[in-house]
């Protein structure tokens, strides 16, 4: 297996002028970014496999780059909940947020119990990595039940208020995905929606207006 400097090696030969300009493009504010694609992150993460210490000792460097990388090295079933709330504070940009969501927590034995916890934080990314942990469970968790994505929706609407745009984006992120589970779990996501478009607050009511245009637009 590949050292760390090794891995590091292979991220910085892939890094572009083009590449680390687009970050500012999408508004990924990066630490210690190095300018490597999405697609090129990947070829690397191919060619090293898993392995759970390299991913930590990727974390570790503070590289946006490595970071995305050990998404995708490290083992889901070796992730301990002490680590998954150790990388969520120190998420800061959407980018890497999402992306180890979305690729790797939510494969892990302690998504769910994650949420709640998330969604409750102060700071920006670690709330918003509640919801895009919740919406990424609704995409790729087949065997949760209705009743964990029901309770998912009264976390939705105690956050719905929160103006912070991120914020609020992974909110509306997640009540969209959860009303594409199914029928049952589509119409309690438009009563929230609804409740939310009718309110009186500006943030819940764009919440509200974004996921009803979506859940029936996709009828």
């Amino acid at each position: 297996m590949p050292s760390v400097n090794d891995v590091l090696r292979q991220l910085k030969a892939k890094g572009t002028a083009h590449d680390l300009a687009n970050l500012k493009k999408f508004g990924i504010a990066a630490a210690k970014p190095l300018g490597v694609s999405m697609k090129n992150i990947q070829a690397v993460a191919r060619h090293v496999g898993r392995d759970h210490a390299l991913a930590e000792a990727l974390w570790k460097t503070g590289h946006y780059e490595a970071r995305m990388l050990a998404s995708f090295v490290d083992e889901p079933s070796e992730v301990t909940p002490s680590q998954m709330d150790r990388w969520c504070r120190d998420f800061d940009n959407w980018g890497i947020c999402d992306t180890v969501c979305f690729k790797l927590f939510d494969q892990t034995p302690h998504a769910w119990g994650r949420v709640p916890k998330w969604s409750r934080q102060r700071g920006e990314f670690q709330k918003r990595a509640g919801f895009a942990l919740l919406a990424s469970l609704a995409g790729h968790d087949k065997a949760a039940t209705d009743a964990q994505f029901i309770a998912g929706l009264r976390l939705i609407e105690d956050a719905a208020a929160d103006d912070r745009d991120l914020v609020k984006k992974g909110i509306s992120w997640a009540l969209r995905r959860i009303g594409t589970r199914n029928k049952k779990l589509r119409d309690a996501s438009l009563e929230v929606a609804g409740r939310l478009a009718a309110s009186e607050d500006p943030s819940a009511r764009w919440i509200g207006k974004d996921a009803v245009r979506d859940l029936t637009r996709s009828r």
